[in-house]
């Protein structure tokens, strides 16, 4: 059986895409190869991290490897689960 990658609730898909990219931020993900350091939080606002961006407005990232995307994944999933088990015993 195919496996999809559908999100479950749709509304979640833009906080998804801020966690990630604060995530990588964290990371150093960017900071690396997008102006050597560059505040990515500031950077965001002003519409420059990634130069010139991948078509819909996101920054082209093709130069992450694997495990460096994994790690942005894996960090996700620990708040999501850390996020899940905070409302359930509060």
């Amino acid at each position: 059986m195919a496996r999809t990658n559908r999100t479950v609730v749709p509304e979640s898909r833009a906080m998804l895409k801020q966690m990630q990219y604060e995530i990588a931020s964290e990371f150093g993900l960017y900071g690396a190869s997008y102006g050597g350091g560059m505040d990515t939080e500031f950077a965001s606002e002003l519409g420059t991290i990634g130069g010139a961006g991948a078509p819909g407005g996101t920054p082209y990232l093709g130069h992450l490897s694997s495990r460096d995307n994994g790690s942005v994944g894996g960090e996700i999933t620990k708040r999501l689960i850390k996020q899940a088990e905070q409302s359930l015993f509060t």
